[in-house]
């Protein structure tokens, strides 16, 4: 899993309104279309990139990916460590734009074009040449796309809180100590983990209330809440993957996956809760927190430390933090998948009862690893050779910058 995002390639499929500019001399629209990709750069952030459960999600991403399939292609993504690195890797042709709202000034002073400009001030940047992809931006623009794109993310953002399961009870017995009638598969994923079978079971109650027919708004399906790209890694057809008995199968191959990538985590109860954060936010979110939490002079290998800079992650000052490489994350969802999970093994009997609700982020300037009230929210980014350890800066910074 990496940072560099790619869709597939799509069929040319090129509007009316842009037809007539290809068919005459379009050198940047014909190489994206004959590529059948259209290359960005971007900045972490939430209303920028990032990934969730496997899925590009950020206001700059949408709009990118709407023109892209306005020309019929795909969208890859190169995010930039910082406003430097975005603007050299338009201006040395790494990239086709920059998908990110850049003032006017600064485009000019760095001798780019602008297009798709908003709001008379900021703009996508381009390089001068690529006359024709500006053109292109700008009547797509005209037609309406901001509106509409704008308009499908809040939806988005709404479905992320509406429940579309139906959720079963906790317990079928108590008395009898049946969890669901799906224990049995939860027993027979133990033996593939190395987990109490409870433990699977407060998972799977967590991901899906134990309805096999659970579909995400992200897109995770059945029991375990699996995500189609996924599945495929994982050898679960996608026709199968709301099979109880084969997504719990699937679930137990990537849960050992992930057992086998935190074996440097010497507790085995530590362990596990590394291996259910990664399971919901991606190893490499967790590595970047594990990095913070060093840098800080936290553990590293205990999770009540690593968490503040879980949450930490939703923050720009740390998510631009340089030892960070995968950017922004939803780090309280995170961290309260793992508390929530363990506290509902504690209720069906499981051994490790003792843990801490996730502590919230009091404020920017507060610093977790000194605060015990304080703490420190993309499918995974892995700083490129193009980054560099600069100082992300702020629309007011970029707009007096000199």
């Amino acid at each position: 899993m990496g940072c560099t995002s790619s869709g597939k390639k799509g069929e040319t499929n090129l509007n009316g309104a842009f037809r007539k500019e290809k068919e005459a001399t379009s050198p940047t629209l014909n190489r994206i279309i004959e590529s059948g990709e259209l290359i960005i750069t971007t900045l972490s952030g939430p209303d920028t990139y990032y990934e969730y459960h496997g899925r590009q999600l950020g206001l700059q991403y949408a709009l990118a990916s709407d023109f892209a399939h306005s020309l019929g292609v795909s969208v890859r993504v190169e995010v930039a460590k910082d406003t430097t690195d975005l603007l050299l890797k338009v201006k040395q042709r790494e990239v086709d734009m920059a998908a990110i709202q850049v003032p006017l000034s600064l485009i000019a002073m760095h001798h780019l074009s602008a297009a798709a400009i908003h709001n008379d001030s900021t703009a996508w940047v381009c390089c001068q040449e690529s006359h024709d992809l500006q053109m292109a931006l700008n009547e797509w623009l005209q037609r309406g796309a901001e509106a509409k794109v704008e308009k499908e993310v809040k939806q988005q953002i709404r479905q992320r809180f509406t429940v579309r399961r139906q959720v079963r009870a906790p317990f079928i017995s108590r008395e009898k100590g049946i969890i669901s009638t799906y224990d049995p598969l939860f027993k027979e994923a133990a033996h593939t983990v190395g987990w109490d079978w409870r433990l699977i079971a407060a998972q799977c109650y967590q991901e899906s209330g134990f309805d096999p027919n659970s579909v995400s708004w992200a897109g995770a399906k059945g029991l375990m809440q699996i995500m189609p790209s996924t599945a495929e890694s994982l050898a679960l057809p996608a026709e199968r993957i709301f099979v109880p008995a084969d997504n719990v199968a699937a679930a137990s191959r990537l849960l050992r996956r992930l057992q086998h990538t935190w074996k440097d985590i010497p507790h085995p109860a530590e362990r596990i809760k590394f291996v259910l954060a990664a399971y919901n936010g991606g190893t490499g979110h967790i590595r970047d927190a594990q990095a913070l939490t060093r840098k800080y002079g936290g553990d590293p290998q205990q999770w009540d430390d690593v968490s503040h800079y879980v949450l930490g992650l939703s923050t720009p000052r740390y998510y631009t933090d340089p030892v960070v490489k995968c950017g922004y994350m939803i780090g309280s969802e995170t961290v309260q998948y793992v508390y929530s999970i363990l506290q509902r093994w504690a209720q069906y009997g499981g051994a490790m009862a003792a843990c801490r609700p996730p502590t919230p982020l009091q404020n920017e300037g507060s610093h977790p690893a000194s605060s015990p009230n304080g703490s420190a929210s993309r499918p995974f980014h892995p700083a490129n050779h193009y980054s560099r350890k600069q100082h992300i800066l702020s629309p007011e910074e970029l707009q007096h910058a000199r």
